[in-house]
């Protein structure tokens, strides 16, 4: 077959990471297909049910191709016991690559295998950033709210702050993520983007409204609380179209400061995404080499 099929799954930031994956693959000439089954089955990813969308969909005009179930059982066999009994027998006959680190660059090396991850780090697909921001074309809202802001935003020294909270806030998801975007992590972001354009205006996104209006008082923020539920989608658009971005340790907001095409962009992140990651600085700077990095203390590294 001497294709690579990747998975989709996860939320909106997962998706777009893995389609720009297969996109990346496409670029270098090596035939590429989706696996899109992971929103047909009621049992997600590790027999969690999940209430996710292929909202890769949402996307104006965008296009991929589909694998089969027979590529698919190709590559990773057949699910039950006979596939599990055959597994354990030949465990060559399955091709299946499960990511397990930051950035596995020995991907691109492999053929007919079925790719299994988040591909969240920003070199798997860097030099195609121009490419993905045609591909992920937001349709028209229809709100005013959204057009009037994006203006505004494009005539001033806009930042986007992402603040997420929801589901972070419980217990295990609290364990994994928390106490990374720390008040002195958005403080120190805050001044270093201050410190070069003291002028700038902050607008605030999200899913705790009630929180960042009694953190983000005075006249130079704006909270943007009007894209619920599938709109929230447009949250990105709105990122992307600020000037500089303060990203939280999210996927969602990583992709508004990515399709921002301003060449005088200051993005910032989190030094580290989950508390489960061990932080290598010089790592760090390689694979994300135009990214400011503030810890949890609010220090820049």
């Amino acid at each position: 077959m001497d294709m690579i099929i990747i998975q989709i799954a996860g939320g909106l930031g997962n998706q777009m990471q893995q389609y720009a994956l297969y996109q990346k693959f496409l670029s270098l000439g090596i035939e590429a297909k989706l696996d899109i089954s992971w929103f047909t089955r009621e049992e997600r990813q590790n027999g969690v049910y999940a209430k996710r969308e292929l909202e890769l969909n949402y996307f104006e005009g965008i296009e991929y191709e589909v694998c089969t179930a027979e590529e698919i059982q190709s590559l990773i066999g057949t699910e039950g016991l006979l596939g599990k009994i055959k597994g354990k027998l030949l465990p060559g006959t399955k091709k299946i690559f499960y990511e397990t680190a930051m950035y596995h660059p020995e991907i691109f090396e492999l053929r007919d295998m079925y790719l299994c991850g988040y591909w969240a780090c920003e070199k798997y697909y860097e030099e195609i950033f121009d490419l993905l921001r045609g591909k992920f074309h937001f349709p028209p809202s229809g709100n005013l709210a959204n057009e009037n802001t994006a203006v505004k935003m494009q005539n001033e020294e806009s930042v986007s702050i992402h603040v997420r909270r929801g589901d972070y806030l419980d217990a295990k998801n609290l364990e994994m993520f928390g106490n990374i975007c720390t008040e002195e992590y958005y403080t120190g972001a805050i001044n270093h983007i201050k410190q070069i354009y003291p002028e700038a205006h902050f607008y605030v996104f999200t899913d705790d409204e009630e929180y960042v209006r009694g953190k983000y008082i005075s006249d130079e923020y704006t909270v943007v609380y009007w894209n619920k539920g599938k709109d929230s989608f447009y949250d990105i658009w709105l990122m992307s179209k600020c000037k500089h971005n303060i990203c939280a340790n999210s996927t969602f907001s990583f992709w508004g400061a990515r399709l921002n095409s301003n060449s005088q962009k200051i993005i910032i992140r989190p030094s580290v995404h989950k508390n489960s990651q061990r932080l290598e600085e010089k790592q760090m700077h390689e694979l994300w080499k135009k990214w400011v990095l503030i810890d949890n203390k609010g220090d820049v590294l």
